[in-house]
């Protein structure tokens, strides 16, 4: 369970691309090379790395056809790819895009590659993610500052040193660390404290359980277009306890007939798992003989806040459905609207806005509109149009949106979009639905097992949020994440 390299990119549009950071690990180097055998290859310089992984990710070149990366047979389902070097095809590389930056990582894979071990034998896969994340945590507040970025990125090498001694990821929780030496804890004198419990609390047992689903949905409202939505959801740890190694066991539970937790990655302090749980994966299609629980995690806590596991699960609607028309008439656009919130979906929200953006036109000149329900607003750079829909729909569970918009002489200062032309347009949900999960996933306070003394006090708490949640303009072309054979 170890990491052969790790880096931190940047894609720049214009020059392709820099190295912020990167880190070897010769050792672990050593290791692969004797695993390996005959498959081994060698990591390749920074500089080919990046180029490399760039082409994989379609970064660059991604006008060009290219038979392994860009075939319709090779669908990627996972953040793991096959990155094509001098020296061979360098896997499994664990890479993905957050706030503009690159997190990327490749461990170490403890038998031959050839033919490829299973994606959940590689041990090091989770790990690696839950490092990546961490770094993640810790670079994501400075990313709008780039003094303070660049001094993060600076210390991450002192870090490093603490959380992943030698390529082995001990600590993921970077922020908790300190960038100077001075400081850095003694190991724990306790032969039976894992390195990554770094100290012990003292007080009243507690632990607050948050879990997170994410749904992402592109809706086209075509008959020969499937609409396509995934749920990621993340469960979130925070667990207050005395002792060097106090044993906790957390279950997580479905209603009945729930939509099963598929791609089920856990952290490392979990001490076992049911193999099956890890095997259910949403590549494939939902049957009978699909995992279904129970979902049981015995873990020993880090002293801070931790994901303790991540999943996804193929729930069998979005949890609201849109329509969005956009024509042209004369030299005005006619725009509709159409919202339905899913009766099985709590209808009490924190926030819930639509937005309109207008791209490649000139500002909003005039508008006319007409709402059912909530209140429309005009940005200030006059080429976005934000509905507030509120904290709740009306009994219908159905709202609507109608105007007509005309445009003023475009300048340089108004949004471009090289997808989003001619009437190709889309209307972007924002929500966030607290104390409900979309797969119905939940704690029972009651079945959380602490075995310290004392009785614990257990908080848990849920939400469902969008991300990425698009309504295509049905009467243009759109993007597709795929379009099905027609009979």
């Amino acid at each position: 369970m170890a990491l052969r390299a790790l880096w931190l990119l940047r894609h720049d549009p214009g020059t392709g691309g820099t190295v912020l950071f990167s880190r070897r690990y010769p050792t672990v180097e050593m290791r692969a090379e004797t695993f390996n055998g005959s498959t081994h290859v060698p990591v390749p310089s920074d500089n080919a790395f990046l180029k490399a992984l760039l082409f994989e990710l379609r970064l660059i070149d991604d006008d060009i056809f290219v038979e392994h990366r860009d075939t319709c047979t090779q669908i990627n389902h996972s953040s793991v790819y096959s990155v094509c070097t001098e020296g061979g095809d360098l896997w499994p590389v664990l890479a993905f895009q957050k706030s503009g930056l690159i997190y990327a990582c490749l461990p170490l894979v403890e038998e031959t590659l050839e033919p490829r071990p299973p994606l959940l034998t590689v041990r090091g896969l989770s790990q690696g993610l839950a490092l990546l994340l961490g770094i993640v945590d810790y670079i994501s507040p400075s990313r709008k500052n780039k003094a303070e970025m660049s001094a993060k990125i600076g210390q991450l090498r002192n870090l490093l040193i603490q959380a992943c001694p030698l390529g082995t990821p001990l600590n993921t929780n970077i922020r908790s660390l300190n960038s100077s030496f001075d400081d850095i804890q003694e190991m724990p004198t306790d032969e039976h404290q894992p390195a990554w419990r770094s100290n012990t609390y003292k007080g009243k047992p507690q632990v607050n359980v948050c879990i997170t689903e994410k749904v992402k949905c592109m809706q086209y409202d075509k008959r020969d277009v499937a609409d396509v939505w995934q749920v990621y959801g993340a469960v979130n740890c925070k667990c207050d306890i005395e002792g060097s190694a106090p044993n906790v066991t957390l279950s997580l539970n479905l209603p009945t007939n729930g939509p099963p937790l598929q791609d089920i990655v856990v952290h490392h302090c979990v001490t076992s798992v049911d193999p099956a749980m890890l095997m259910s994966n949403s590549a494939e299609p939902l049957d009978d003989s699909v995992y279904s629980g129970p979902y049981k995690f015995p873990f020993i806590p880090p002293s801070d806040s931790f994901n303790l596991c991540y999943y996804t699960s193929q729930v069998p609607l979005p949890p609201i459905l849109g329509r969005y028309q956009l024509i042209e008439e004369g030299s005005q656009l006619k725009i509709t609207v159409n919202l339905k919130l899913h009766e099985s979906i709590r209808n009490s929200f924190d926030y819930c806005e639509a937005r309109i953006p207008f791209f490649n036109r000139g500002p909003i000149a005039r508008l006319e509109y007409k709402v059912s329900y909530g209140q429309l607003d005009l940005s200030q750079e006059k080429s976005l149009l934000v509905w507030v829909i509120g904290q709740k729909f009306p009994k219908s569970l159905e709202v609507s949106l109608t105007g007509t918009v005309s445009f003023g002489t475009a300048g340089k200062e108004h949004p471009t979009d090289y997808v989003c032309t001619g009437n190709t347009a889309y209307v972007k949900l924002y929500f966030r639905i607290p104390d409900f999960t979309l797969t119905g996933c939940y704690v029972d306070q009651h079945s959380v097992e602490i075995f310290v003394p004392g009785k614990p006090k257990v908080t848990a708490s849920r939400k469902l949020i969008s991300t990425d949640y698009y309504i295509w303009n049905s009467k243009a072309p759109a993007p597709m994440v795929y379009k099905p054979s027609l009979a």
